[in-house]
């Protein structure tokens, strides 16, 4: 018996724009798949002015954020086609 594998590639875009006046850095991870699944997630940190200005740890919790909304999104979208296959009510757990 031979086992067939089928791979498949995707490719998540992050972006990550920091606006000094504001102390805030947005970040959005774009999902691109090979099907019509063409996903956003969006993400924002705050600094507040009187902490130490490292922009590294504004990326990253922006990413995480971005990252984190874009998962919530994937699993919709997930429980969405389902649905309409199956034509009843899907929960799907995180």
């Amino acid at each position: 018996m031979t086992t067939r594998i089928t791979s498949r590639r995707w490719r998540v875009d992050i972006f990550v724009d920091e606006h000094e006046d504001e102390h805030t850095t947005h970040a959005e991870a774009r999902l691109h798949t090979t099907d019509k699944t063409h996903l956003i997630g969006r993400g924002a940190a705050h600094r507040s002015p009187v902490d130490s200005e490292i922009a590294e740890i504004g990326d990253e919790l922006a990413v995480a954020r971005a990252l984190s909304d874009l998962a919530h999104k994937l699993l919709h979208a997930a429980a969405s086609d389902i649905e309409a296959i199956t034509h009843e009510r899907v929960r799907i757990l995180s």
